[in-house]
């Protein structure tokens, strides 16, 4: 019985295989094509859910999505200038979300706290070119100061002489300048390290050489700024934290319900336009809010009569506003 069972099994099996067989090679032939489309982009990248979606690089997760840029006033946390990227980083958003703020916010000075994220020499100097005041924390990534030894923060230096003096008090004087990334570089060492007491603590080479940009003057007194106020990133963590914890919890889990960057701009936009009005009803009242709004667009006057008939009338109008929203 069963050997005469056996011939129709097999070929059962091998008609199942045969399927198989037949959807893999049709999702290689699929994946050819996009891996010529995927070559045949900037960089790098193509997602078939969202084409303007990108790789962001969250807590290392790689999660494909967009970037939301807010600047956030300290006062009162108001949104007050936002944009969505698919840049995978922050490093290349400071100077242009500050100069955005200090536009919208109509102010001649700023000073922009940011996370340690933003860190990037060009950032900060087009800030600085701007005169708007920056604070940032530094990107460490020496591995002699993750391997216990002096970091270049314990070598101190001297604009007068243009030299370091390093914790043994060697001077490292200027060697020569180079240029990388397009950035101009001055190297330091000096000659005596071979003979001092202390190099297993400096380096493991022959010499303990520095680089110096040839705008890291900006950088210093960015990190004096920081030594003389501790509590800067505290005060950045509860300013522009509070409203993405917000609008987040407003959200969802899905959070974004659109696609493609110019419909999430927009989503995002309707989001913070919600939460600025619900932060200034709080902060000022619906009335106030109402009479400055008037004010500040006359053109909106004819309105009053139906706006301001009656205030529970219009609490309900801006719920349902806001709810929409």
């Amino acid at each position: 019985m069963a050997d005469r069972q056996e011939p129709a099994t097999a070929k059962l099996r091998r008609e199942r295989l045969e399927d198989k067989i037949a959807v893999l090679k049709e999702q290689m032939i699929a994946l050819k094509e996009i891996e010529v489309v995927l070559n045949e982009t900037p960089d790098k990248q193509i997602s078939l859910t969202d084409p303007d979606a990108r790789s962001m690089k969250t807590r290392g997760t790689g999660i494909v999505g967009y970037n939301v840029q807010t600047a956030v006033d300290a006062k009162h946390h108001l949104i007050v200038a936002h944009e969505v990227t698919n840049v995978g980083s922050d490093r290349e958003q400071l100077a242009s979300m500050a100069k955005l703020a200090r536009e919208a916010m109509g102010v001649k000075e700023l000073t922009a706290i940011a996370d340690r994220g933003y860190f990037r020499n060009e950032e900060i100097l087009a800030s600085h070119e701007a005169g708007i005041t920056v604070m940032v924390p530094k990107v460490v990534i020496s591995t002699a100061t993750a391997n216990g030894r002096f970091s270049k923060a314990d070598f101190i230096y001297d604009a007068k002489h243009n030299e370091y003096r390093c914790p043994a008090g060697e001077h490292l004087k200027w060697r020569y300048e180079t240029t990388e990334r397009d950035m101009k570089l001055h190297r330091y060492w000096s000659s005596n390290c071979k003979t001092c007491a202390i190099k297993d603590k400096c380096t493991l080479g022959e010499q303990r050489r520095l680089t110096r940009w040839e705008h890291e003057a900006v950088l210093d007194e960015m990190q004096t700024r920081l030594d003389h106020h501790p509590d800067a990133m505290r005060i950045r963590r509860q300013t522009v934290e509070h409203p993405y914890g917000t609008i987040k919890l407003w959200m969802g889990s899905a959070h974004f319900l659109t696609k493609t960057i110019d419909r999430v701009s927009t989503e995002m936009s309707l989001h913070i336009l919600a939460y600025n009005m619900k932060r200034m009803m709080k902060i000022f009242g619906i009335i106030a809010l109402m009479k400055a709004i008037l004010a500040r667009w006359p053109l909106l006057q004819f309105n009053r009569a139906v706006i301001c008939l009656h205030r529970e009338a219009f609490l309900y109008t801006q719920r349902k506003i806001v709810y929409a929203l």
